[in-house]
């Protein structure tokens, strides 16, 4: 058993752990980060980016099949799912080298394998078993747990893959046949986002959601809107259903109860979306006595848990499950340990995105949650179909929705649906980080033609001076 030292060590090498790592060799501490698979983490390898990569191939697949509405002529389309896949898997192989590349460049030590905890001197004490068996025991002066989450599964109801008929978005990235009908259980950013990716493949796709509206935790205008959307699409949307799965010899069967009512629904494959658990077991947390709830554990919001040295951030301390969360506090949470002047994270200012067919993001109260915390809200919105830029990149469908205290005139939210909104949410994050007013938005001079002049006139709309509908 080998053993080395240092003064920061990070559990997990995803978006959280891996910028973690950097900041904290930034700021002059000898560093390591623990990974037992790839750099990177879900995010990079078997989340976000890869996902991302097969949307990509899809939006440009449905551009070519709508040519002739652009005065062009395209004959022959098709597509080849493994090269699909293939191009995915490549984005993220590449990305994960990056992150290994920054590893190097800010001589952060790298340990293959898998961590467990135990009683240490100023923390608790790593150690890591490698892939051969062999292990090295790691001393530290503050440990940071980053380990991230997976898919929920509830095996009682059939809710758990069977290696071929039942995916998690783990299977359903690399998939081996392309279903002719699909069944997606949970309506989420991970469901929805399966589910506009394989329609747009010519899928036959049923979301089921347990909740009564689809994309539950958006704005309930937004929601509506993307669930006329998703049926536009030809995406047969079943909400408040109840669904239990069951593989069978050549497919899935779902069983749906909404109600009193009871469906049977025969598909080729099965996708379960339907939540996330923390990675907290098996790490040795229990026997250090740290507080778990619910599979996560708890921080005080700069990563510090209830026990000497030891530190958690990202999906492992539970929602919002984002990378971009994750980063910010991984930096705030070494920046903590490093004496600065660090701060806690403002959730309700943590960007969400969607990047389904059509897009959907938001940040902050949505209408219901801003009229519940006792806010009076003025409330604008604006539709592509009044933006010039929209019209011409022939996207007219969408909306952007803003909320604002109508005394004090601070942005407590804005929703967005329609194309690219995912690249536009920030702007409004900026905004709410700034503590900026509806004053300064309204004398913001936004560039002409472009998407984001639809931010500024939401704003105006929601004071009654909207200019372009």
């Amino acid at each position: 058993m080998g053993n080395q030292s240092f003064d920061v060590v990070v559990i997990g090498a995803g978006p959280g752990g891996y910028v973690a790592a950097i900041r904290a060799s930034q700021l002059g501490f000898s560093t390591a980060i623990v990974e037992r698979e790839n750099l990177g983490g879900i995010c990079l390898n078997w989340g976000c980016i890869p996902t991302k990569a097969l949307l990509r191939s899809v939006d440009v697949y449905e551009n070519i099949k709508h040519a002739e509405a652009y005065g062009l002529s395209v004959t022959g389309v098709s597509f080849d799912l493994s090269k699909i896949v293939d191009r995915s898997r490549k984005v993220a192989k590449q990305l994960s080298g990056g992150v290994g590349y920054l590893m190097k460049k800010h001589k952060i030590t790298v340990i293959d394998g898998a961590a467990t905890l135990s009683k240490g001197a100023d923390a608790p004490l790593v150690t890591v078993t490698g892939k051969d068996g062999s292990a090295t025991r790691v001393a530290a002066k503050h440990v940071i747990v980053a380990t991230g989450a997976r898919a929920r599964t509830i095996p009682a109801a059939g809710l758990a893959p069977d290696g071929k008929y039942i995916w998690t978005y783990r299977e359903a990235l690399v998939p081996d046949t392309m279903p002719k009908r699909l069944v997606v259980v949970g309506s989420g950013a991970i469901g929805i986002e399966f589910a506009s990716f394989f329609r747009s493949l010519g899928s036959e796709v049923t979301v089921i959601e347990a909740l009564d509206r689809v994309l539950p935790v958006e704005d309930a205008e937004i929601s509506a809107f993307a669930a006329k959307a998703f049926t536009k699409r030809g995406i047969r949307l079943i909400t408040g259903g109840q669904a239990s799965l069951k593989p069978g010899a050549n497919g899935v069967t779902a069983t749906v109860k909404v109600g009193d009512k009871v469906e049977v629904i025969e598909a080729d494959r099965a996708i379960v979306a339907v939540g996330i658990v923390g990675n907290s077991e098996n790490l040795g947390l229990e026997a250090l006595g740290v507080t778990v709830e619910r599979s996560h554990v708890v921080t005080d919001g700069l990563g510090r848990t209830n026990v000497k040295g030891l530190y958690a951030i990202g999906d492992i301390t539970g929602p919002p499950w984002l990378a971009h969360k994750a980063s910010h506090e991984g930096v705030a949470c070494v920046e903590a340990i490093a004496g600065m002047h660090a701060h806690a994270l403002n959730v309700a200012r943590i960007p969400g995105c969607t990047y389904s067919n059509p897009q959907v993001a938001s940040v902050g109260l949505t209408e219901e949650k801003a009229k519940a915390a006792g806010h009076e809200v003025r409330v604008g919105r604006f539709p592509f179909n009044g933006n010039g830029k929209a019209i011409a990149l022939g996207e007219p469908e969408g909306l952007v929705k803003t909320i604002f205290d109508a005394k004090t005139g601070e942005l407590l939210g804005a929703h967005m649906i329609g194309t690219e909104v995912t690249e536009l949410i920030q702007g409004y994050g900026i905004a709410m980080t700034l503590e900026t007013t509806e004053a300064e938005l309204m004398e913001t001079v936004f560039p002409h033609p472009t998407l984001s002049e639809m931010m500024h006139e939401a704003v105006l709309d929601a004071y009654g001076r909207v200019v372009h509908i």
